[in-house]
């Protein structure tokens, strides 16, 4: 059985109340520890989430993202162990059979040829032929271990408990779609002028309909400053929401790409807006308010770009693709299942309102 790790920095992610007139000494459990005595008072780590409950998360990712990769290895290897155990082998031995042993001989000379010649080198094609051979094995040997590890991933009961930490996101104001109920919320900050957002929306619309009603879709503005129509159409699509259209006119900015200020009002229309009402609305800037409010979000959490997505409040690092997003979301119904799914469907964020 694959022991529970409790992080510490993950253990002391939740906020803790404590009650009016009573000491943090007092009351304050082993693993909220003091961090500072402030005329006599004891303020603790708690204490200090709850002021800036944005200022370390970042911080938190990264150290989450650390132990996360030496688990995974500590899980690989344990499997691997257990796996070579049945099998009365040892691992070297295992591996050799499941792993080396599939590898496939040798490329052609023509293949090895078509290689050297997509490599920066100088050397002739006779001195590197024995390098370029050992590199194309190690890349199938790696290849083939992979699929050998998710095979024995797949015959185990594998639940991480390694608790990740979750963005303080208000998601009361967050359009949202999909059934209230889901246990998996997915979270956007994107810019409707930013290119790789237009480019994720098949990816998806593909993990829509495969999850169905287990996963929900929200929606948050960051108009990027390089991007100028960004902000005004921000401001349109709440002005969309005012009226009762906000997903209606999402789609349309994302399929049309047209944003200029002529273009958000001849949406409206085609959406059978009331006109007048939105027009008025974009002209005067009635919701740059609530746009501003979701970019200062972003930037309290260290947003660098978009799309940026967050999954019941986990962060997706680097560069977000279907696998990634599938894998975590993956996770997050786990946990749901086996148990967790409080705290997964509650994010730390505050309760999510649906916008059709």
């Amino acid at each position: 059985m694959v022991p529970r790790f409790i992080p510490l920095l993950s253990a002391i992610a939740s906020i803790l109340w404590i009650p009016s007139g009573a000491s943090g000494a007092d009351v304050r459990p082993s693993n909220d520890p003091a961090v500072v005595e402030l005329n006599g008072v004891i303020q603790t780590l708690s204490d200090l989430e709850r002021k800036a409950p944005a200022a370390l998360f970042q911080a938190r990712t990264a150290y989450y993202e650390a132990e996360r990769k030496s688990l995974d290895e500590f899980i690989d290897d344990y499997l691997l162990s257990e796996q070579a155990r049945k099998e009365n082998l040892s691992v070297a031995q295992l591996l050799e059979r499941h792993v080396n042993g599939s590898i496939p001989p040798n490329p052609s000379e023509e293949a090895l040829r078509v290689y050297y010649e997509g490599i920066d080198t100088t050397a002739q094609y006779e001195e590197v032929r024995d390098k370029i051979i050992d590199v194309v094995r190690e890349k199938r040997i790696a290849k083939a271990k992979t699929a050998y590890m998710q095979s024995i991933r797949k015959q185990a009961k594998v639940v991480i408990r390694l608790a990740p930490p979750r963005a303080p996101i208000l998601m009361s104001d967050a359009p949202t779609r999909g059934p209230l109920n889901a246990p998996v919320t997915l979270l956007e900050y994107a810019d409707y002028e930013c290119p790789y957002c237009q480019q994720i929306q098949p990816v998806l619309q593909k993990l829509a309909v495969e999850y169905k009603a287990k996963l929900a879709f929200a929606h948050k503005d960051f108009p990027l400053p390089m991007h100028p129509n960004a902000q005004k159409a921000a401001e349109a699509s709440r002005c969309a929401e005012l009226q009762g259209k906000y997903w209606e006119y999402h789609d349309l900015l994302v399929t049309t790409k047209q944003l200029e200020i002529a273009a958000l009002k001849s949406h409206a229309r085609t959406l059978k807006l009331e006109p007048n009402t939105f027009d008025k609305c974009l002209d005067t800037g009635e919701t740059a308010e609530s746009v501003k409010r979701h970019a200062s979000e972003a930037q309290a959490l260290s947003v660098q770009g978009t799309p940026t997505f967050f999954v019941n409040g986990r962060s997706v690092s680097g560069t977000a693709t279907y696998e990634k997003l599938r894998a975590v979301i993956d996770e997050e119904l786990s946990a749901a299942e086996a148990g967790g799914a409080a705290s997964a469907a509650n994010m730390a964020t505050q309760k999510r309102v649906q916008v059709k």
